[in-house]
């Protein structure tokens, strides 16, 4: 645990000195500066250790682009290597040298063809400061100490992508989902083996914690397949920055402008897993065109509100054996607006909704309001129509003065109750916290599917004292404290009379 907060404060210490850098610039365009030049510094990292094996041994060549292929490694050519870089970082050429090495390093390995940012030659960047921001992502190395530094800056990437979010606000909640929600959802629904899709794939952030999952249970990153979409190209291009580093596949995520509703780039898809954390009630989404979509099997999503359009795009693409996990906001779960209150009725009578999670508020970098998780599956084996809901709404802790974050434990919980329940073992209705309702309970309420409603509000803690012994306590409290108040009156009329206030 120990060496986990050392790391932890490592990422943060380079992310303060990295921003003391910024000076005047956003920090939405700096971002790209950054994470740029870290993902640079990665692909070199690899690109030496490969190097050096291969300079080992007598029958292979070191610059052949080849063995680097063979082994899944990006070649890094002479003028895009990180020792290169930093051998110019106080030219005041080294924003062009940099876009060059980015376009050698697109020009070598198609995959990252219009992936990599050219920003370092623009007028506005401070080339003093883009030196001295090599020298301390260079030095980055000699204070891994025995990290493996191709893992260490998987993880600064991440960091950093997680702290510009926060610095950019609103619009940073666009292209980052907070870390605790991430691997909330992926621990519930276990992404082992399969094909993972997320239509709304901003950076990355559930391909990559997907692939976390799979090698931390002992599987290969082969093991699964990841399918993403995303509709800003500024954000795909960090999202396939992001998997590369982590050496995740992205062949199969995907930009374009039109986005999942308009232009579905998998359109034959049929996902083991989906994870996603579409716009919260997204407006005017493009149902004036698409009325009679297959999708809509349960009915016509609103234009007003995309929440259920999502919801059903991605059932669409659900495996009949598959789960989905989604964050939509809270309204989803009790409006009736436009015909929302009958696509989730149908949901509901469909025995697909497994379970309810209602999250905390001020989780997110870009809204305050309260969301909640849904989980939908085919097939729900031990528990056919009934509904799991918990509600994690009061856990939690303010991990600065705007915004909130699932502790470990609160993580553990939530996933051993929805594992248990699952299981149909060590699983018990616990007030306030977790019940699991039948379809019929539900139906008492209307179909609306707020977890509050069905888990109650917690019992008070007994704490043994009888009745009549309290009210004496705080019946002699409340006499002491009216003999004091007559006692500080009499003082107070005792001492204005000595002036010649009489009252």
């Amino acid at each position: 645990m120990a060496k986990k907060n050392n790391t932890v404060s490592f990422e943060q210490q380079l992310f303060k000195a990295a921003d003391k850098l910024r000076k005047n610039i956003d920090a939405a365009e700096y971002k790209y500066v950054v994470l740029g030049l870290v993902f640079i510094k990665y692909i070199s990292e690899s690109f030496d250790e490969l190097y050096q094996k291969l300079e080992a041994d007598e029958w292979s060549d070191p610059e052949d682009r080849d063995e680097y292929l063979a082994e899944n490694v990006f070649f890094v050519p002479q003028t895009a290597r990180w020792s290169h870089i930093h051998n110019n970082a106080k030219l005041p050429t080294i924003g062009q040298i940099i876009d060059e090495a980015m376009d050698a390093i697109e020009s070598e390995n198609k995959e990252l063809k219009n992936v990599l940012p050219k920003v370092y030659g623009k007028a506005n960047l401070d080339k003093a400061s883009l030196g001295q921001l090599i020298d301390l992502i260079s030095n980055t190395e000699l204070q891994a100490e025995n990290e493996k530094s191709k893992d260490l800056f998987g993880r600064v990437y991440e960091y950093f992508l997680g702290e510009f979010a926060n610095a950019e606000g609103k619009k940073g909640g666009q292209f980052y989902t907070p870390k605790a929600i991430v691997k909330l959802m992926v621990e519930m629904i276990e992404p082992y083996k399969g094909r993972v899709y997320d239509p709304a794939c901003g950076s990355g952030g559930m391909f990559v914690m997907s692939e976390k999952f799979v090698t931390e249970h002992q599987g290969k990153i082969s093991d699964i397949t990841v399918y993403g979409q995303e509709s800003n190209q500024t954000t795909w291009k960090l999202s396939k920055m992001n998997l590369a580093i982590r050496n995740i596949n992205s062949e199969f995520v995907v930009w374009n402008t039109e986005g999942s509703f308009l232009k579905d780039a998998h359109p034959d898809l049929k996902a083991d897993y989906i994870l996603a954390n579409p716009p919260f009630n997204q407006k005017d989404w493009g149902i004036n065109i698409l009325q009679e979509d297959a999708r809509w099997k349960f009915g016509a999503p609103p234009n007003g509100n995309a929440n259920y359009g999502w919801m059903m795009h991605m059932l669409y693409h659900l495996a009949p054996t598959g789960v989905m996990a989604t964050v939509l906001a809270n309204g989803s779960l009790s409006s009736n607006t436009s015909g929302e209150g009958k696509i989730r009725e149908n949901l509901v009578e469909q025995d697909l909704v497994e379970c309810i999670v209602a999250l905390p508020k001020q989780l997110f970098y870009n809204t305050g309001i309260p969301a909640c998780i849904w989980y939908l599956r085919r097939e729900k084996a031990n528990h056919s129509k009934e509904i799991l809901f918990i509600d994690a709404s009061e856990m939690g802790y303010m991990k600065d003065r705007v915004h909130r974050d699932l502790a470990e434990e609160d993580i553990d919980l939530i996933t051993e109750t929805y594992h248990n329940w699952r299981k149909g073992e060590s699983y018990e209705d616990v007030k306030g916290y977790c019940k699991s309702a039948t379809i019929e309970e539900v139906q008492k309420h209307k179909h609306v599917l707020t977890p509050g409603r069905y888990v109650g509000i917690p019992d008070e803690e007994d704490d043994g004292i009888p009745f009549e012994d309290k009210m004496a306590d705080l019946s002699a409290t409340l006499k002491e404290q009216m003999d004091k108040e007559a006692e500080l009156n009499q003082e107070i009329k005792e001492q204005l009379a000595n002036i010649g206030v009489n009252i």
